[in-house]
Formats: structure tokens, C-alpha cells, sequence
């Protein structure tokens, strides 16, 4: 990987991390386009970008992100789901995340549902301090849908939120909030994993990688809380259509998407 397909790949994942697109979905696909896809230094730098993505969340929330020991306790509830699962099953998730045809199928099967959930959640204005403990972890239990590639961890949480009476506005952002120790936590995984693949050639891409998440990550939260207060998830779940249409009809035509 060279530095401009390191900035390609934090900007997919800046745009996409907190859209309920799927980042994952996206940056296999985009990986897979530049023919990077097979070096480890790629898989360890699809998981650490999001550092940057992070970090983003903590600017632009920093007044309501430091606050109560109840509200980190509410994020820690809604975090140990993933958590176990995680661990259960890390060996099928490596697994399904090299294959561009599940990204595919979930990215269809996620697209109907974001067209029929404003529908099917019609929520009064129910905001973030109405989240207790319980309503934390059963928004846990969605995250873990995000483990399957193409699904969105973005989108389950959110979602998850609003099955729990939360506003679209105050799901969005228990799902930002909930972003930071979840992807800190596989982002670390990740590193201490795999730490001998980043090398002195290659920690400037890394580190110029998440920067540019950062920044991208930034717009795009502004973007989406704006655009998701007043249109709602349908133009999302069209988009998460067409792309998943187009990658199965590819796939059918022979060319190869395989990571």
C-alpha cells in the first residue's frame, strides 16, 4: 500500500464509518479495486484507520463525551455484547470479512431495512438520558450484527436505538458515542495482533491514514446528523441497494471480487 491509496482508503473509511453504509463493506470493496487486498499490511491498516474516526467523535462531542460516570457505564453495558462475541467468534469474522459476495448480500438485505424503518419506528423526540441500562444492552446486542461485513455498525446501533423509543438524532449519537470504545477496542486488538507487520517503511502511511479519517469522519457526522434529522434512512438504503446489486452482478460476470 503507498500513501495516495492509504489517503483513498481513510477517506472511504471517513466517509463511511458513521453511515449507516457499512465502512467495512466499503473499504473490502475498495481494497479489493487497488489490488491491495492481499497484503497484511492492508488488513491491520483497514482496522487502525479508525482511530482517526475515533477521535473525531471525541472533538466534536467533547463537552457531552467527558461527563458522568453513568454515562461511561451505560457505554460500557452497551459495549460487552460485541465484546464476547468478539472473542467467540473472531476466527468466522476474520473469515466472512474476505468475501465481497456476503458484503454484497448484507449491504441488499440492510438496504430494504433502512427503507421501511422510519415506518416501522415512528419515535417521539425520546433523547439520550432516557437510555438505561437495559435499553444500553439490548443496543449492544444489535452492534453485534456489524460483526457480519456489509451490515453496519452504524446502522444496527442506530437502529437498535430506535427500537428503544430513541429519536433518529439521539440514536445517531448514542451510536457515535458507543463507536468509541468499540472500535478502540478492535483497533487495539488489532494492533497488538498483528504489530509486526506496521514497520518503520510503513508507519508514516498509517499514521497519514488517520488523520485524514479524522478529518473526513468530521464532515461526515456533521453531514449525516443534518441529513438524518430531516430526510430520514431511505436515500441510505437505495444506495445500500444499488450497491449491493452491482457487486452481485459482477460477481456473476465473472469478475473476481474475492479479498
Amino acid at each position: 500500500m503507498n500513501v495516495i491509496e492509504a489517503i483513498i482508503m481513510a477517506i472511504v473509511e471517513g466517509l463511511t464509518e458513521f453511515l449507516p453504509i457499512s465502512s467495512t463493506g466499503h473499504m473490502i470493496i475498495a481494497s479489493a479495486m487497488m489490488g491491495i487486498n492481499e497484503e497484511e499490511f492492508t488488513k491491520i491498516f483497514t482496522v487502525n484507520v479508525q482511530f482517526g474516526a475515533i477521535l473525531s467523535v471525541v472533538v466534536l462531542y467533547w463537552r457531552r463525551f467527558f461527563q458522568s460516570f453513568e454515562f461511561y457505564l451505560k457505554l460500557f453495558i452497551a459495549f460487552i455484547p460485541s465484546a464476547i462475541f468478539g472473542l467467540l467468534f473472531i476466527d468466522i469474522i476474520d473469515a466472512l470479512l474476505e468475501n465481497v459476495v456476503v458484503v454484497a448480500v448484507m449491504l441488499l438485505v440492510g438496504g430494504f431495512v433502512l427503507i421501511f424503518i422510519d415506518r416501522l419506528f415512528n419515535n417521539p423526540e425520546n433523547e439520550l438520558d432516557q437510555v438505561n441500562h437495559k435499553k444500553a444492552f439490548t443496543i449492544g446486542l444489535f452492534q453485534c450484527l456489524a460483526m457480519i461485513p456489509g451490515v453496519s455498525r452504524s446502522a444496527a446501533t442506530i437502529i437498535g436505538g430506535m427500537t428503544q423509543k430513541l429519536s433518529r438524532k439521539a440514536a445517531a449519537e448514542f451510536s457515535f458515542f458507543l463507536a468509541v470504545p468499540t472500535m478502540f477496542a478492535a483497533s487495539g486488538y488489532k494492533l497488538l495482533k498483528d504489530y509486526k507487520y506496521i514497520t518503520i517503511q510503513n508507519i508514516d502511511t498509517l499514521l497519514i491514514g488517520n488523520v485524514v479519517a479524522f478529518i473526513v469522519a468530521m464532515l461526515a457526522i456533521k453531514f449525516f446528523i443534518s441529513f438524518l434529522t430531516k430526510y430520514g434512512f431511505k436515500v441510505f438504503g437505495y444506495y445500500r441497494i444499488a450497491l449491493g446489486l452491482l457487486l452481485l452482478i459482477l460477481f456473476m460476470m465473472g469478475v473476481d471480487l474475492e479479498v
